[in-house]
């Protein structure tokens, strides 16, 4: 692995259940399509910073919990293929109307980081 997708994202508690649901049917995509992991984690032990936080990261808001995603794969080219064919797996397409989503898009942070140190 040297290349992985990361995201904070807010979800309401009361759907996390259906956020797990809508995780397990993306990593099962993701990882057909060649994704080497697929881990969504909820938070346990994430408090408020003074200056800087998960929950500040995300304006969380009362009610909602914090879920940290990674997605990893060989490279970033092999991220590219993998996200290219993922996006366009009809699976995906009925996942992404935001009216359904059982959290804030608009409040999710995602980015792609090489992987800098692997022990």
């Amino acid at each position: 692995m040297s290349y992985v997708d990361g995201f904070v994202v807010p979800v309401p508690t009361e759907q996390l259940a259906a956020y797990r649901r809508m995780s397990r049917k993306a990593g099962k995509v993701w990882r057909e399509h060649g994704a080497l992991e697929y881990r969504e984690c909820v938070a346990d032990d994430v408090k408020p910073g003074k200056h800087t936080s998960f929950p500040q990261s995300v304006k969380l808001k009362a009610g909602e919990t914090v879920v940290f995603s990674w997605i990893a794969y060989k490279s970033r080219a092999h991220r590219d293929s993998v996200n290219k064919k993922a996006m366009a797996d009809p699976r995906v397409a009925a996942m992404m109307d935001p009216k359904a989503m059982p959290f804030d898009a608009k409040r999710m942070i995602w980015g792609g980081f090489k992987v800098f140190v692997d022990v």
